[in-house]
């Protein structure tokens, strides 16, 4: 998405903002139908599928976290050090 954004002729750092923001309805959607399904298997399931059901659950809010959080303060770090003039995504 922060491709899309570069080439149409934002800067690098609305490139970043804007592909940040459409992307987050995706991952927030996609992970919550995954917590729905960990729900169920841990409502309905038994014994080791709880037990799935709890490690997938960790695994989502793992991976959210790395996605949303992690990755965008890098990328910005990334942004203010090394002030690049376009984003080598978007080439």
């Amino acid at each position: 998405r922060m491709r899309d954004e570069a080439r149409s002729g934002r800067s690098v750092i609305a490139s970043m903002d804007a592909g940040f923001n459409k992307a987050m309805g995706t991952i927030i959607d996609a992970n919550l139908t995954t917590l729905v399904a960990a729900g169920i298997m841990f409502v309905f399931g038994e014994g080791p599928v709880r037990g799935f059901a709890w490690t997938l659950t960790i695994g989502v809010f793992t991976s959210v976290f790395s996605s949303v959080l992690v990755a965008q303060v890098l990328l910005g770090y990334w942004l203010k050090t090394a002030k690049p003039k376009k984003l080598p995504i978007a080439e």
